[in-house]
């Protein structure tokens, strides 16, 4: 039996909040940067770690409020995440490596895995290019000390992906999950804020 309570559910919201926040906004000002197919990379990305996120947390009301066990809500989470991450850190990766031109990428349809391996890795490597992109972006609006921000938000991203593929009875676990992981996206919710103030939306890439 899962240790979950209904306060814990809701508070799992609040991380999907500040995620869908920050990704909404950098959706909005990265748009014009991207080539049709990176943005679509990083907008389908997004769209599948807030979509994995509203499941597990959704699952986690239903489970502690005793409506029911919907285990598919929280089965579906690593991988849909894993996923999102990888598709979106190409996205935005490939608008500061590749020069964006009008035409769309081509559209490629991967085979299917099983495994937490291949996931951990899907994982790993979308938040490792989507931080590092972040992190260039931060310099060029001359804001630096944005790295920091984003480099603790990249290591309570890593160690929440690592306590989300385990399933823990023990409450504390739960629990301190829950706070690093509110603590990894307020600290990336915060530093695209503060992008968005420095004038993300107004800034030319490739100067």
């Amino acid at each position: 039996m899962k240790n979950f309570s209904i306060p814990m559910g809701i508070i799992d919201f609040i991380p999907v909040i500040f995620f869908t926040i920050a990704a909404i906004i950098l959706q909005r000002e990265l748009y014009n940067k991207m080539s049709k197919g990176a943005f679509a990379l990083f907008a389908v990305g997004t769209i599948d770690i807030i979509c994995a996120g509203i499941a597990k947390a959704l699952y986690k009301l239903l489970y502690a409020a005793g409506i029911c066990d919907f285990k598919v809500l929280s089965d579906i989470f690593f991988p849909v995440q894993s996923i999102g991450f990888l598709l979106a850190g190409i996205g935005i990766l490939a608008m500061l490596i590749h020069r964006q031109g009008k035409n769309a990428a081509l559209c490629v349809v991967p085979p299917v895995f099983t495994g937490t391996a291949i996931f951990v890795s899907c994982m790993c490597i979308g938040l490792a290019m989507i931080y590092i992109a972040l992190c260039i972006i931060s310099v060029k609006l001359k804001r630096p000390l944005l790295i920091i921000v984003f480099v603790l938000s990249f290591l309570c991203s890593l160690t929440m992906g690592y306590l989300s593929s385990k399933d823990f009875a023990q409450s504390y676990m739960n629990w301190l999950a829950q706070v690093i992981n509110i603590a990894g996206q307020g600290l990336f919710f915060y530093g695209v804020i503060a992008m968005h103030k420095a004038g993300l939306a107004d800034l030319v890439l490739g100067k």
